[in-house]
């Protein structure tokens, strides 16, 4: 009988690999849920989150990822030019047609001996290409990896995404276990065909499928993906000091941690959706960027993202002895969230170009 450990659902490389640099990033911008509610309801009803991050007339998925990259490859210590792949996932690309990871990749100094792509699977995008980035530095086609997650968020004007589609995300080098501030102790990738959320090409804003978004989408895939990997890496919740989760808002994440087993304590410091809104393929990505800000070595971390259409990642990871020492050599997850500048509804209307006139 195979053991777990080398089950083949169990996604493991072939040479131990971690995260050697880590890196976050958040629009200045903050729109209040009140303020939303203020304008298309008189205030009534119940608010998901307090406020989200929403971005600038200059920040795109782009200059938002350069500055994540940025951070990244400041906590690794490499160079740039040494980076085998840069891999952008999102839903909110600047360009139909160009690719969003040239950009970035120009901008950081990764050019011009690496590969570029740009990934999409809703708000797991970010966590595809960390799966992809894995794949490619622990089968040793490359020493090093960058993939990001990162998202403008879209939401059409007074339905009840508007409150909770916000901005930002991270960005995250892949390379060998040995130089690593977390190691991978193994991963899992949970598919199905669920059509919960969709945006048809040309539509400026998403669908949901409203009663889909929940049972069948959402939690199906978070709690079969965790739970699964539990079992593949013979570990209990209890082995974990952090769990971060998919944030489309505060309760859905909770919910499901205390489904798989998890506390509420266990998931406080990644979540952030309360005061950025749900950063969609950043999501999951800039909540481990919050836990790997305050960690410590022999941490254990698990993660979990979710994209709609749908599918769960799921990774088991371990905080190293490196790790204290490059916290401090790139602005914390925390820096961006206190540095805000509150907006009200005509500002964000105007800075998300909600008003389309002729």
């Amino acid at each position: 009988m195979e053991s777990p450990a080398s089950h083949p659902d169990l996604m493991r490389p072939d040479r131990p690999v971690g995260i050697v640099g880590y890196g976050a990033y958040v629009p200045r911008f903050r729109l209040a849920a009140t303020e939303v509610a203020r304008v298309w309801t008189e205030g009534s009803g119940g608010l998901p989150i307090k406020e989200k991050a929403v971005p600038g007339l200059d920040e795109d998925v782009a200059t938002m990822s350069v500055e994540a990259a940025r951070n990244a490859v400041a906590r690794s210590g490499i160079h740039a030019h040494a980076i085998r792949a840069v891999w952008v996932g999102s839903e909110s690309h600047p360009y139909a047609v160009k690719p969003t990871a040239t950009i970035v990749a120009e901008a950081i100094g990764a050019v011009p001996n690496t590969q570029a792509a740009d990934w999409q699977f809703a708000c797991k995008a970010g966590t595809e290409a960390l799966q992809a980035a894995i794949g490619l530095v622990g089968s040793g086609m490359g020493q090093y990896a960058l993939a990001i997650g990162m998202d403008t968020a879209q939401g059409r004007p007074g339905d009840a995404l508007e409150y909770t589609a916000g901005a930002g995300g991270a960005a995250y080098i892949v390379g060998p276990a040995g130089e690593a501030l977390a190691t991978l102790e193994g991963s899992y990738s949970y598919v199905t065909d669920t059509p919960d959320f969709w945006r048809r090409q040309h539509e400026k804003y998403p669908e949901h499928g409203q009663r889909f978004t929940g049972e069948p989408a959402y939690f199906r895939h978070v709690t079969t993906a965790a739970q699964r990997l539990l079992e593949l890496t013979n570990t209990k919740p209890s082995d974990y000091k952090y769990a971060i989760f998919h944030q489309p808002n505060v309760k859905f994440p909770q919910r499901a941690a205390k489904l798989v087993g998890f506390t509420d304590e266990q998931i406080k410091a990644g979540l952030l959706v309360g005061v950025i809104g749900n950063t969609y393929a950043g999501s999951a990505m800039i909540g481990l960027t919050a836990v790997l800000d305050q960690a410590q070595p022999g941490d254990r971390i698990l993660l979990v993202s979710f994209g709609s259409g749908a599918g769960s990642d799921a990774f088991a990871l371990r905080a190293t002895e490196a790790l204290a020492a490059r916290q401090a050599l790139a602005p914390k997850t925390q820096d961006y969230i206190a540095r805000r500048t509150p907006i009200d509804y005509a500002t964000y209307a105007r800075l998300r170009g909600k008003l389309v006139m002729d």
